[in-house]
């Protein structure tokens, strides 16, 4: 039986692939204050500005490709059963190949009705504009969780954190709750490593690879492989 591990990524991942960081060092995120294109009261307010601040991240991400480190992550399912929580909106670690992806802040690829959160559907690269309806008549809007907005899938990715072999996180400041409390979900006993190029602060023994994620996923996964193939499957 395949030892489970649980990788939480963030901005840091996507960022060598020319995906957008969050928040970059003066608190704007591309050209945008976050205020502005990230809160349901943003969209109330301005909604043809944040759908098409969405629309141009969805056309930014069809430009792009995985890097080498979304693909190392897909080099480790041979070896353990590996579960990726990632809050980017972006789908470059589904892209890569990664079996089981858990978005914890949505998904750019997808629109939900402004009326009933739970009617999701597929949208691959279109624009949404104002006056494109969901099924149920309500109008089409990213389906992105802003702040201020509940995180549906945290419950999962808590689950997820508790059954956790081996943790790593990659390339996140560990700043943006609730996503960094799931460390604390992680059982003592399992080893946890940390990809990023900047010191970042985790409550429990963490092995840090202080790197950017294409080389430091690698250096990690090589570890991890080399651990499975010396110990025997059951």
């Amino acid at each position: 039986m395949k030892k489970k591990v649980v990788v939480l990524t963030g901005a840091g991942i996507s960022a060598e692939s020319g995906i957008s960081t969050f928040r970059d060092s003066d608190g704007l995120w591309e050209r945008h204050r976050v205020e502005d294109v990230a809160t349901h009261e943003a969209y109330l307010r301005n909604p043809k500005l944040v759908l098409d601040f969405y629309n141009e991240r969805r056309r930014q991400l069809f430009a792009a490709q995985p890097n080498e480190a979304h693909r190392q992550l897909v080099r480790l399912e041979a070896h353990y059963e590996v579960h990726i929580v990632t809050q980017n909106i972006d789908n470059l670690h589904e892209q890569a190949g990664s079996s089981h992806v858990l978005h914890l802040h949505g998904e750019l690829t997808k629109a939900r009705s402004d009326r009933d959160d739970n009617l999701i559907i597929d949208i691959g690269d279109q624009d949404i504009h104002l006056g494109d309806k969901a099924p149920d008549g309500a109008q089409l809007r990213p389906h992105i969780v802003w702040f201020g907005e509940a995180v549906p899938n945290i419950e999962p990715a808590a689950a997820l954190s508790e059954e956790a072999d081996v943790f790593i996180v990659v390339g996140t400041s560990m700043n943006v709750y609730p996503a960094a409390g799931l460390v604390h979900y992680v059982p003592r006993t399992a080893p946890c490593y940390l990809v990023d190029p900047k010191a970042v602060s985790v409550s429990r023994p963490v092995t840090a690879f202080a790197e950017k994620a294409t080389t430091g996923v690698k250096k990690v996964v090589d570890l991890l492989i080399e651990e499975a193939q010396g110990t025997p499957e059951k």
